[in-house]
């Protein structure tokens, strides 16, 4: 496969044990301090000033600490996730954590403070100062968690027990899975080359694998029940005490989306499920020469896909091609992740599964990390990959307040890069046979980020849900994954014993409750945005950089305006599935041809 680059952490600090690093800890300690002393209990009297000593100016200090322990978290958190079995590398994130969230305490009044500030004066401030005007939209964001916050002392405490609840149990879950391994014909593989079994065209291997997963997570289910049971507990009590109603409603408000609009979501595919997986899977059964697909077949190769592997610098120019063929500035954007050593792609013991883009600090830029083996979906998830690299850059001119993007439309520049990259193989694609094969893939990965994400947030209201009763056991959990499952995944797809303990090894339900939805939401979204892309005359591009740049100073409904679209209107959701439900039709009639 080539070279496959790691990243350069270089680029934040030279090393865990450097004086750079020290000297930045001891200096945002100092701020934090400094900025406390400076402005705590003055922020009316600040509100109602102007120029240094205005509000403006509390803020813009913030900001800049803000930044810096970022830059000191992310590079924390990306040095353990490059090897999570290092013990030194634990001790040093836990470290790190632990300092910052002691720091964190002399910052937490600010927030919580500037809160309390009557909207009159507000106002007005935003009106009479700059600096102030220019911080608005994080103002008014944050005013919308008004509503929910506590007094001071309480605040303090829960951000003080965080690292010994919440972040203790994540930091238990991820160690626990680096150490899995997984027996297969007497050799012992880390989760993520077992999952990629999966995807082997020999139905034994994929047996195997799926076997393999089966009893590991069994013979840990232990420690995953009382992972799970812990968190959903210490998220019922936060939750409870801050007064939300729904169990996902402090997910809602984070992403600054309205609870009915997820609602419709929702609904909308869980109505399509016949639609859409259902009837493929019946399709790809049948292209199996296969009744009923057992689940670890669900995503097996088509005998048309080709064999062989896809070498890096392939992947490389392949992504960038895609990304150039839209916009010349997307692609150099994308390109100096490759040329300035901002991706980490071998898969090696110990590593982070999965792939992620970190967007650090406006101040450094975003890292990616993937787990590449070669594969076609590997391509996928690279440009999915890049795509949020190439949004948290253009984000940035926002400043670390206001630069992260919620959830509902942080997958919009990762899906629409996915698009493009399949949408440039597709058209380069005149063989039917591979063209089948693409289209299939194309549509399982769609299934994947819609139908199957939406049974996982099903999955997780049940648990939080059932989990306000009492503790509950594995057998429970797995009763309530396996509903979901067999709802979603539709009767040609055979569910056999093992199954049931699947739940176990996906993070998002450990490390961001109620996430999931965010890629449905996105996938959708895209799909209704791609659709105005191929439509549009002039002037697309621009206004889909200004939707990314805009970070998270706008709401969904405002951003996506330019393009004609509203997602609290029922009509969206359904445009966005009707693509997923087009290209099956397009498989339909390859097949008979």
């Amino acid at each position: 496969m080539g070279d496959l680059p790691l990243w350069r952490l270089e680029d934040l600090y030279p090393s865990r044990d450097s004086e750079a690093f020290r000297a930045d800890l001891s200096r945002a300690d100092e701020m934090a301090t400094a900025f406390e002393a400076k402005w705590k209990g003055k922020l009316t009297e600040a509100a109602k000033a102007s120029g240094d000593k205005g509000l403006g100016s509390a803020i813009e200090e913030y900001d800049a600490l803000d930044d810096l322990l970022g830059r000191i978290a992310s590079f924390a958190g990306l040095t353990y996730f490059s090897n999570t079995s290092d013990p030194a590398n634990g001790k040093f994130y836990g470290d790190v954590q632990s300092r910052l969230t002691d720091l964190s305490a002399h910052l937490l009044f600010f927030p919580l403070e500037l809160n309390r500030i009557e909207d009159a004066i507000i106002d007005a401030a935003i009106k009479a100062d700059a600096k102030t005007a220019h911080y608005a939209p994080w103002i008014l964001d944050l005013r919308k968690d008004k509503p929910f916050q506590l007094d001071d002392k309480l605040e303090q405490l829960f951000l003080e027990k965080s690292m010994t609840s919440a972040a203790a149990f994540n930091r238990l879950f991820d160690e626990t899975m680096a150490e899995l391994r997984f027996e297969i014909d007497g050799e012992m593989l880390p989760l993520e080359r077992t999952l990629n079994l999966l995807q082997e065209p020999e139905e034994e291997t994929r047996r195997k694998a799926a076997e393999a997963l089966s009893k590991t997570f069994k013979d840990n289910l232990r420690i995953f029940t009382l992972i799970t049971n812990t968190l959903a507990k210490d998220k019922e009590i936060g939750d409870r005490w801050r007064g939300f109603e729904d169990i996902a409603d402090s997910r809602h408000l984070s992403n600054r989306v309205e609870r009915e609009v997820v609602d419709a979501l929702a609904s909308a595919v869980r109505e399509a499920y016949p639609r859409l997986s259902h009837r493929y899977y019946a399709m790809k059964a049948k292209w199996l020469g296969m009744e009923q697909m057992n689940f670890w077949d669900r995503n097996a190769p088509l005998p048309e896909t080709p064999k062989a592997l896809i070498p890096w610098a392939e992947a490389k120019e392949t992504v960038l091609s895609a990304y150039g063929a839209f916009s010349p500035d997307m692609a150099a954007i994308a390109r100096r992740f490759f040329d300035e050593q901002w991706i980490d792609a071998p898969a090696r013991p110990g590593k982070a599964p999965g792939a992620f883009a970190h967007p650090t600090v406006p101040s450094a830029h975003p890292y990616v990390l993937v787990n590449y083996l070669g594969k076609p979906r590997d391509v996928m998830t690279l440009a999915h990959e890049l795509g949020h690299g190439v949004h948290q850059v253009l984000a940035g001119g926002q400043g670390a307040l206001m630069c992260q993007t919620p959830l509902t439309l942080a997958e919009t520049a990762s899906v629409f890069g996915e698009m493009l990259t399949f949408r440039a193989l597709l058209d380069k694609t005149k063989d039917k046979r591979e063209r089948k094969a693409m289209l299939a893939q194309k549509v399982e990965d769609m299934i994947n980020t819609v139908v199957r994400q939406i049974a996982f947030y099903e999955f997780e209201r049940k648990v939080h849900t059932a989990r306000k009763e009492g503790e509950l056991t594995a057998d429970q959990i797995g009763e309530l994954w396996l509903s979901v499952q067999n709802e979603s995944l539709g009767p040609a797809i055979r569910i056999s014993e093992g199954y049931e303990t699947w739940w176990t090894y996906i993070p998002h339900f450990i490390h961001s409750p109620f996430y999931v939805y965010a890629y449905a939401f996105g996938d959708c979204l895209v799909n209704s945005l791609y659709a105005v892309y191929q439509n549009a005359n002039e002037g697309f591009q621009q206004k889909y950089f200004e939707l990314l740049k805009a970070g998270g100073t706008k709401h969904h409904s405002e951003l996506l305006k330019p393009f004609g679209l509203d997602a609290t209107d029922p009509s969206f959701w359904s445009k966005g599935l009707s693509m997923i439900e087009g290209l099956i039709d397009e498989l339909e009639t390859l097949d008979r041809m």
